[in-house]
């Protein structure tokens, strides 16, 4: 079955939706540019474009305890000043039971990793509007 997720309440509702319980893992990431960037970064990203997303903080949580991305966002905003993009994926529970602590501190642990290495393929990416976006 394939699942279109345009925005981060298509994916709060697919999360709802499975068979198993479910944990949204969340890293939060602020775009900054590199010291040793060149005259022509510096111009495209002061024009919003370009940089390296890092890490600024992570979460889980159970879809159920998120109402809407709205609401995430404003939670967010008492952790972080600011955001640029959110990585997201979901870890499924089994036997009816959500996934472990230790399941869920690993995989958020894998996923910051990823995300310093540029490796995204599996997450999803939303902007601070909470559209799915595809990184370049």
């Amino acid at each position: 079955m394939t699942i279109n997720i345009a925005n981060f309440d298509d994916l709060l509702q697919a999360a709802r939706q499975q068979a198993q319980p479910q944990r949204l893992l969340m890293v939060f990431t602020s775009a900054e540019l590199p010291d040793d960037c060149t005259p022509q970064q510096r111009q495209d990203f002061e024009a919003g474009h370009g940089g390296a997303l890092v890490p600024a903080m992570f979460a889980d949580k159970s879809p159920d305890d998120i109402q809407s991305f709205a609401a995430l966002q404003q939670e967010s905003g008492q952790f972080q000043s600011r955001w640029d993009v959110v990585f997201v994926a979901s870890l499924s529970g089994t036997s009816d039971m959500p996934p472990s602590s230790s399941d869920i501190e690993q995989t958020l642990e894998r996923m910051v990793e990823s995300v310093k290495l540029g490796a995204l393929d599996n997450m999803i990416a939303f902007d601070t509007s909470g559209s799915a976006i595809m990184l370049e």
